[in-house]
């Protein structure tokens, strides 16, 4: 193996030894998720701590044998800081923010790892690569995405493929950067654009969105799409209006033109 550093991490990047990052997992529960035990009992080996933050019911929440749980509730889940107050609770090297609705699966999560290993500083799931997909998404709401990822990519000059899946993982110095506000369906986009309007190192990796385990959601589409498209505004980078404008009309230089005539 290689002793040379990783093309991608800083100099400055403090990197632990093999085995000593401790990873958090944060489970936001909102009113009727119900799959806060299946979510637990299939988390992997590397995390070694689970905060469920939200609209935590009283009762047994089982997670492996040495895993501690902490709950941090009941909450206000409109007030929008049900995330942010479980990642800054978080005591992991790396945070995992994951739903408990069911549909996203925690035997992906080592995916996700890999690439924070391997020196990115944010990582998304993304529904729209190869290997990724999802159980349900209407062709409405698949119309409003792809026309608010092509106006992301413009503002934030990156070709991402997901804008608001809300599967990510980072490491724990950039909570504060991130500056996590929204608790809705925004708060994926929201996570995004900060990422990427702070210039962290973003990678997508593939994700399947399992269908949810309280029965069928009823999106609001156009109601959804407008919260994400006020994010993604409000977050771009100053730079982003430079982007938005046509390139400036050249002038044709003499080799295109052919040489002037010169007046005898």
């Amino acid at each position: 193996m290689s002793s040379e550093p990783h093309p991608l991490r800083r100099s400055t990047d403090r990197v632990p030894a093999t085995g000593t990052r401790t990873v958090s997992l944060v489970v936001a529960v909102r009113p009727g998720d119900r799959g806060t035990d299946w979510l637990l009992a299939r988390i992997p080996s590397a995390v070694r701590e689970v905060v469920l933050v939200g609209d935590v019911r009283a009762g047994s929440v089982q997670a492996p044998s040495g895993v501690p749980v902490r709950r941090l509730g009941p909450w206000d889940h409109t007030a929008g800081d049900i995330p942010h107050a479980g990642l800054l609770a978080a005591t992991g090297d790396h945070l995992v923010l994951m739903r408990a609705d069911g549909t996203m699966s925690p035997r992906e999560i080592p995916h996700y790892l890999h690439y924070l290993e391997s020196g990115f500083d944010f990582v998304k799931g993304s529904r729209f690569i190869a290997g990724g997909d999802s159980a349900g998404y209407p062709l409405l709401r698949q119309l409003g995405h792809h026309a608010l990822l092509r106006l992301a990519r413009q503002l934030y000059g990156q070709r991402l493929t997901d804008l608001w899946y809300g599967f990510c993982a980072f490491r724990r110095e950039f909570v504060d950067l991130l500056q996590l506000r929204e608790d809705g369906v925004e708060l994926g986009a929201e996570l995004v654009a900060h990422a990427l309007h702070y210039g962290l190192r973003v990678a997508e990796v593939p994700s399947l969105e399992l269908p949810s385990r309280h029965g069928p959601s009823h999106p609001h589409t156009i109601r959804d799409g407008s919260r994400i498209l006020g994010t993604l505004l409000a977050g771009r980078p100053h730079t982003a209006l430079l982007r938005l404008a046509p390139p400036a009309r050249r002038r044709p230089t003499e080799a295109q033109v052919g040489p002037r005539a010169v007046d005898e």
